[in-house]
């Protein structure tokens, strides 16, 4: 059995600490709340399985609030859109360093076989978007005979 990943260049780059050799010199003068707008996006890290009526998904979201999650199906297409918020209020002092992401995550995918829209569902718990997406009855397939 293979095993897909998800291969993302820039994932170790962001990572990387820009300030970490000159951070005493800078300290104070606000550059690492300017560079917040360049943090790594969301990573939606999901999980696929696939029985005979439909195909079950799993996308971690932590987070996220539930009416900032918004799902959609064309086909055999699923797309999934997310909005982090963050509250932005100082009322707590100076920030010293931040890490936690906000902003929109975009996620999208095919599977195999096209999806009934009417029967899919959705629910959110504990930060994790679960999908059913019943597969569609392909009654208008045939095979062609070839002359």
């Amino acid at each position: 059995m293979n095993t897909l990943t998800r291969f993302n260049p820039f994932k170790q780059i962001a990572n990387v600490d820009t300030l970490g050799d000159i951070g005493d010199l800078v300290r104070g003068f606000g550059l690492r709340s300017m560079l917040r707008d360049f943090d790594a996006p969301l990573d939606l890290r999901m999980d696929v399985t696939d029985n005979d009526t439909a195909y079950l998904v799993k996308v971690d979201l932590p987070g996220v609030a539930k009416s900032d999650i918004d799902v959609s199906i064309e086909g055999n297409r699923v797309t999934i859109n997310a909005e982090v918020k963050r509250e932005t209020s100082k009322k707590h002092g100076k920030e010293l360093h931040t890490e936690r992401y906000c902003g929109t995550a975009f996620r999208s995918f095919t599977l195999p076989q096209d999806i009934d829209r009417a029967k899919a569902q959705a629910s959110y718990d504990n930060g994790v978007l679960a999908l059913t997406l019943p597969k569609k009855a392909n009654g208008d397939t045939r095979k062609l005979t070839i002359s």
